[in-house]
């Protein structure tokens, strides 16, 4: 631990649930600033935009700027100036991000490409169909991830992952993913920190998309049992974290800081 210089960090259910600070987590990225560490809130939150996610964590207590904030909407707006440049786009998503969608053209008929981003009550049959639609007559599928489910107030959410599925499958197509899982927003947030993957880690409640993931890529994968982190998820999973904390306050004491 000696040698990580850099701390990825997802936001909901490790950070805050339902946007309310976890006991503890406040105090814990306040001692990983303080160590000099770089910081990077990387997440598949698509129902808000960067600036917006940094105001209501700063509001909470979070010395954050949106300048520390990686989201998938941001990194797909990336991933299509690169791999589908001036593609007409439908986006399905429940939340306003085009402000975190730059350049990205999006129209409402005949699309190159269908973005998908979170579910809510957007991702009704309509919209779906809609969606097939597009996808048997040839347009490509952008997923900015594969969450099946996220932890609120309330208990397990239904994510658009599931929707994902139905997708692919009936219209027989894959997905290009952009947000996590995927190496290259593991890669884009390590690139922002100026961090080498195997001195930096990676903290997340999502034991596949967060920790797996991210030690795929080549970093150090911390798994905390809150948010939407279940026993037997992980005793289920495809390979096996790192570490596993109780939560993000135990971080620092793992890194060997000042508590």
């Amino acid at each position: 631990m000696a040698s990580v210089r850099a701390v990825l960090i997802d936001i909901d259910g490790v950070l805050t649930v339902s946007w309310k600070p976890l006991p503890g987590a406040v105090e814990a990225l306040r001692a990983i600033r303080a160590a000099g560490l770089g910081v990077a809130l990387v997440t598949n939150t698509t129902s808000r935009t960067r600036a917006s996610i940094a105001g209501t964590l700063g509001g909470a207590g979070f010395e954050v700027t949106a300048e520390d904030v990686l989201t998938a909407p941001s990194v797909t707006a990336a991933h299509l100036a690169e791999h589908h440049p001036g593609a007409r786009c439908a986006l399905l998503n429940s939340g306003d991000i085009t402000e975190d969608l730059t350049g990205v053209t999006l129209v409402d008929d005949d699309p190159d490409v269908v973005v998908l981003g979170g579910a809510g009550p957007e991702f009704d049959y309509t919209a779906l169909n809609r969606a097939f639609g597009f996808l048997q007559r040839g347009a490509r599928l952008v997923a900015m991830h594969r969450s099946l489910y996220w932890r609120t107030e309330a208990g397990l959410q239904l994510d658009s992952g599931a929707f994902l599925a139905g997708l692919e499958k009936a219209a027989r197509v894959e997905a290009e993913v952009t947000g996590k899982p995927s190496r290259a927003f593991f890669g884009t947030a390590l690139a922002r920190l100026g961090s080498a993957a195997d001195r930096a880690l990676m903290v997340g409640d999502d034991v596949e998309s967060d920790v797996l993931a991210a030690q795929r890529a080549g970093l150090t994968g911390v798994l905390v049992r809150t948010g939407k982190f279940q026993q037997e998820t992980l005793q289920g999973a495809s390979g096996t974290p790192h570490h596993v904390l109780d939560s993000f306050a135990d971080v620092p004491a793992l890194l060997g800081l000042p508590q």
